[in-house]
């Protein structure tokens, strides 16, 4: 975990730059990705360090300033409550019938590494309270 909070340490530095982040790089396909849905709003794919079973990242395809929860606008809410719906529509086809933990972190004291907003999904096994 040390790992985890020294990149978001490191991220914290670029965190409202207008440079391409490593999602926007998956989205222009310049990183491969293990795709898992798409739809014209989000994009979600294999995490490539797990934590669980299934983990799967779930980001937006435009940013629109949206690099952190805490950012979010008003203009924001659709997007949102997309991001969540589409997070239970991968549970669902993932067969995550017994639950699953949606995470989003914010900023570096929440272990957030990619300024881009995006939410993880975690299942496949028991959950633990209270997280981090």
């Amino acid at each position: 975990m040390a790992d985890e909070e020294a990149a978001a340490k490191c991220a914290a530095l670029l965190k409202d730059t207008d440079e391409p982040t490593v999602f926007d790089k998956i989205l222009n396909k310049e990183i491969p990705s293990k795709a898992v849905y798409e739809d014209d709003q989000v994009y979600a794919f294999r995490d490539i360090a797990p934590v669980g079973p299934t983990h799967i990242v779930i980001i937006p395809k435009h940013r629109d300033g949206l690099t952190r929860l805490s950012k979010a606008e008003e203009s924001h809410k659709l997007l949102l409550g997309h991001l969540l719906y589409a997070a239970r529509v991968i549970a669902q086809q993932e067969g995550l019938s017994n639950g699953f933990r949606v995470v989003i972190n914010d900023g570096p004291e929440g272990c957030q590494s990619v300024y881009h907003l995006h939410v993880h999904l975690i299942g496949g096994r028991q959950m633990g309270w209270p997280p981090g």
